[in-house]
């Protein structure tokens, strides 16, 4: 039997976990399974987003710039809604990309980015 691939759940560093999940919350629509001072996680129906505090010293760097892809079936409504949250202006929408995908993108309060997109069928 094969092993199945069930997801990727990507930690993105944070500079402040409270206002990090606020901020996923107002701007995309995430809710707190769990937090504390140091770690959260975040969902959002399949998908699942986990925080880690970082100090933004030399010995624990909060470095930023992740980039994370989300895949989706039937984009246009949740580009709506982000546009509705004030997340993404309407000209963010990207379709028939040359690497065959309707997509946009955003940064969170970290630098880290975040795209969300489908496969052109």
């Amino acid at each position: 039997m094969q092993t199945e691939i069930l997801g990727v759940i990507p930690v993105l560093p944070s500079a402040d976990i409270a206002r990090d999940i606020a901020w996923y919350k107002e701007k995309a629509g995430f809710e707190t399974s769990y937090s504390d001072t140091m770690y959260a996680v975040l969902y959002r129906g399949k998908i699942c987003l986990h925080l880690q505090w970082h100090a933004d010293t030399e010995d624990d760097p909060l470095l930023g710039g992740s980039v994370i892809r989300i895949g989706t079936k039937n984009i246009k409504p949740l580009f709506d809604e982000f546009v509705g949250r004030g997340t993404v202006s309407q000209t963010a929408f990207k379709t028939k990309t040359s690497w065959g995908t309707n997509e946009f993108g955003f940064f969170d309060l970290n630098k880290n980015a975040i795209f969300i997109m489908e496969d052109i069928e």
